[in-house]
Order: C-alpha cells, then structure tokens, then sequence
C-alpha cells in the first residue's frame, strides 16, 4: 500500500488541453474574438485604470454604498421572454472605475449603456451632475433558481476578476477569480480585472448563460468563456486563454477566495455564542493518483503557504463541512447555507501544485484564504496558455467522493493532558488532536473491525498518543493524537488515513500544528 508521505509528496500540475465544454457558440462574436483582443493587449504597455468618481463617491463609507440598490423592475431584459434577467453594481468607494457591459444578440454586440434610474440611492444625497459619466461596477445575474415566480441572485461579478455563485437554497460565501497573480508573495499581490464583459441574451428556453470576458493587469491579459448553468447546485463551464506581458512569481489558476475566522480545530479566543464563523472549513484535493487529501483550514499567526505538488488534478476546492444550523447558530450570516465550490480540471493540466494561502485576520470581514493551481511552467511573454475547468456551487459535498469511501467530519483539538491516578487530568504541554472520521466505507463495517490508523508525524513533532475506537453516534470512528513540539517556531506537518489491511479506507488528513501561545 502507498504510504501517506508517498502520496501526498506525489502530489504535483498542468500542461493544458482544452476539452469542448458542451454549450455551442453563437454565430459572430464569440471566445476567438475575445482571445484576439487579449493578444494584442499583451502585446502593449498596461495602462492602469483611471478613477472617474466624483468626491461624493469616491469618499463613501461601506454603509453608504450599501444604500445604492438596484431597482428590481429595471432588470435588463425585464420584457424579454427569458429565464434571466440582468442587474448591476454602482460604482463607489474602491470601486472606482467602471466596467464596460456589452449584450450580445445574434453574435452582434452592444454596450448596455449606464443609467442612473435603475438605482435607488436611499437617503443620500447625489447630484444628478454628478452621476452623469459614472458606469457599472459589475453585474448580477437573476434566474428563478428557488420559485417560478421570482427571480433570485444567482451569480455576481464584481471587483477585480471576482465572481461568486449560489445554487438552489444556498446564500453568497466564498468567491471566485479569474486569475490570481503573486499571491503572498513579498512583491504584493497583483489583482487584474476584467474590464469588459460580453453577454449573449438567452432565447425563452435556455436554462444557461453565457459570459465573455476581457482580463487585464500590469503582468498578463486573458480571455474567458463562462457558461452558468443556475441549479440546486449550479455549475460554470469556464475555457480560458492567457497571455503573459513579462515574469509572474506565482501564478495562480481557477482561484478560489473564502474566510476562516475560527472553527472546531481552531476556537475564538474570546467568548463568542457562534461555534464557527467562516465560509469554508477546509481544502479537499483529488490527486492525479486517485488519492482524496483533505486539509482543515486555519487563521494563522502569520502567513502560510502550503503547496501540493501533483501532476493531472482531479479537482480541488474549498469545501464548507458542516451543514447544521448548530455548527454556527447565525441567524444573520447563515454560514450554514454557505456554497463549497469545486474545480474540476477538464483535459490535462500536467505537472504543478495546488497551493493553499492563509493569512492572519482579525474579523470575518477579509478575505484571508485563497487556493488555486499554479503549474509548474509557464509559456514564454506573448504566447498562449489554454486551460479549461468546471466549477461547482454545491452544498452536497458528499457526492464529491467516490460512493464506497470515508472522510473526514470534524478535527477537534484541546491542550494536551493525562488522567492522574485520582481521575484529574493534568496538562503536560502537549496538543490533542481528534479526528472523526465517516462515510459509507465506514458505515458497511461492524463496530469490532480491526482498522488501523497510518499516521505520519514529522520530525519537529513527537507523538505521545495514537488510538483509534468507533464512534457510536456517526457510525465511524474517532482517531485521538497527543503530541509535542519540539520547536515552537516551527509548525508540525502530519499526515493520518484509516486502513484495513492493505486498503486505504479514507481520506487522507493533512494537518499543520501550530504552538499554543
């Protein structure tokens, strides 16, 4: 059997091929012409964006723009006989340069012009002048996704070259990006942004919608093809074609952003009535080798990142487990609600890394997670990298897994302590880690299976405690660690899967151990 080490080090990326994504392309403009435009961008000096917000705008306070909403009754497409409708972002505070929307019809396009009329503004107070030369920030998609009889926010884009999907139920969490672009690297990020969008209208019938997109930064242009399929868990087929202006420290494709405050494995420092507040609770990788790696998420001290080196990923995503109301007792947040989103390559990505970044956050209002795919070479300035995935919103993370298999539920952890001979338990300094595990694998087995718990500890840590016992209440087992650090500087890698035999029965858990303050 593949030891844990083995398979998590053989984790490793992507060359690229583009599989056909299924939806046929309207006659005229479509993704050649849009990859054309990225070329010859490339091929000039960036030139930034330049702010055309007035002062009333420029200096708005969160809560002010929040006032500035979208009249329903305006939605473009209102009279046409279509499923979907089209809504928009104003632009304000650090949303400061407008983004040009086109409408596709027939494979002929056209700019969906501004108009301040589609807005109310509340109770501030905006000159009429002021808004004259103003434009879109970004746009949301509505579709009858939960009623027949209304029209729900399915999908928004806004800021940078973030989207964020919901399915049927679900309220918005964790985003998504077109590009991510030297991500915690000391250098500082760069963001690019789509600066144009192209969006063909959708006949009576069709129950999906299709989004051109022109990306721009100092460092790379790209171009998009997104069709949105809205569901009880909706999908995007994304193709994408990039063209780099010069080097890229760490390159990041399919992106996904969410938040971590604190959780089971990591609990508020302060009293707080919430168990956990974040939008995603882990990472959850299926290698090229057919291996299923799951790492639960945390708000470090300081940035981290951690790369799984692979060849030809199966998916990757940023998962929410836990979808009881009890798991965050947030009526206002419904963190419960919250979609995971899923990537599944499509064609070969060869050899690379998904690499997960965690950066210290003070509240749930930063973003401070971000995973993505960086593949290990990268085409010369000018020419072409294709690549193409899908891109799942779901809440049945379950069906994820292969039906026969196990994972993890939970990890729990707790200073470490030993039982005295008069039954009270004493601190020795250790950590203790829990970890349930479940699934269908699990459930097939009497409770006196003989499993074995493989568990890898590197050599910064020193494991005192490994027992493993079933676990009554979810019909799987419950593995308990106890272990040292030897250098508190130093995080501990671990890594521990449940085996019958010779036959890996579950997930594999990665882990970074931290020292308690």
């Amino acid at each position: 059997m593949t030891s844990i080490i083995a398979s998590c080090r053989g984790l490793l990326l992507v060359g690229s091929t583009l599989l056909a994504l299924g939806v046929a392309p309207a006659w005229g403009f479509g993704f050649d012409e849009v990859a054309e435009r990225a070329k010859s961008l490339a091929r000039e000096p960036y030139v930034a964006p330049v702010s055309n917000l007035p002062a009333e705008f420029a200096n708005m306070t969160f809560a002010d723009h929040q006032q500035i909403r979208f009249r329903a009754e305006k939605a473009y497409w209102a009279d046409e006989k279509t499923r979907f409708k089209l809504g928009f972002h104003h632009q304000g505070m650090h949303f400061a340069t407008p983004v040009r929307i086109n409408e596709l019809v027939a494979g002929n396009p056209r700019e969906i012009g501004y108009d301040p009329s589609r807005f109310d503004f509340g109770t501030l107070h905006v000159d009429p002048k002021a808004v004259e030369k103003l434009g879109y920030a970004g746009f949301r998609v509505l579709y009858p996704v939960n009623r027949t009889d209304k029209q729900d926010e399915v999908a928004t884009f806004l800021g940078a070259s973030y989207f964020r999907v919901v399915g049927q139920g679900q309220v918005f969490g964790l985003s998504a990006r077109g590009l991510a672009i030297d991500t915690a690297l000391p250098s500082r990020e760069e963001f690019p942004r789509f600066r144009e969008f192209w969006i063909e209208r959708p006949g009576p019938q069709d129950r999906h919608l299709t989004i051109f997109a022109l990306l721009d930064s100092p460092r790379a242009t790209g171009a998009y093809r997104i069709v949105l399929h809205p569901g009880r868990d909706s999908r995007m087929d994304i193709q994408a074609r990039l063209y780099l202006r010069g080097p890229v420290g760490r390159l990041g494709l399919a992106p996904l952003t969410s938040m971590f405050l604190f959780g089971d494995n990591q609990p508020s420092p302060q009293v707080n009535f919430r168990p956990q507040i974040h939008d995603s609770s882990g990472l959850l990788i299926h290698d090229g080798n057919g291996d299923w790696i799951w790492r639960p998420l945390q708000n470090p001290k300081w940035v981290s990142v951690t790369p799984y080196s692979l060849e030809n990923p199966r998916g990757f995503g940023l998962l929410q487990r836990g979808r009881e109301f009890s798991d965050y007792e947030d009526l206002d947040d419904r963190y419960d609600l919250r979609p995971s989103a899923w990537v599944e390559p499509l064609g070969q990505w060869g050899q690379g890394s998904v690499e997960l970044v965690e950066i210290p956050t003070a509240d749930e209002t930063n973003d401070n997670i971000v995973a993505f795919w960086r593949p290990r070479t990268l085409p010369a300035p000018g020419q072409p990298l294709d690549f193409a995935y899908r891109l799942h919103w779901t809440q049945n993370e379950a069906a994820l897994h292969p039906k026969e298999s196990a994972w993890v539920r939970q990890t729990l952890s707790a200073l470490g302590e030993l039982k005295q001979r008069n039954l009270v338990r004493q601190a020795d300094g250790s950590t203790l880690l829990l970890v349930d595990f479940e699934g269908p694998a699990l459930q097939a087995l009497a409770p006196d299976t003989p499993l074995v718990s493989q568990v890898n500890v590197d050599h910064n840590g020193e494991l005192l405690e490994n027992s493993l016992r079933y676990h009554p209440a979810i019909r799987g087992w419950r593995l308990t660690l106890r272990l040292k650090i030897k250098d508190p500087q130093r995080p501990v890698e671990m890594y521990a899967a449940l085996v019958k035999g010779d036959r890996r029965l579950t997930e594999i858990w990665s882990y970074q151990l931290h020292a308690k303050e």
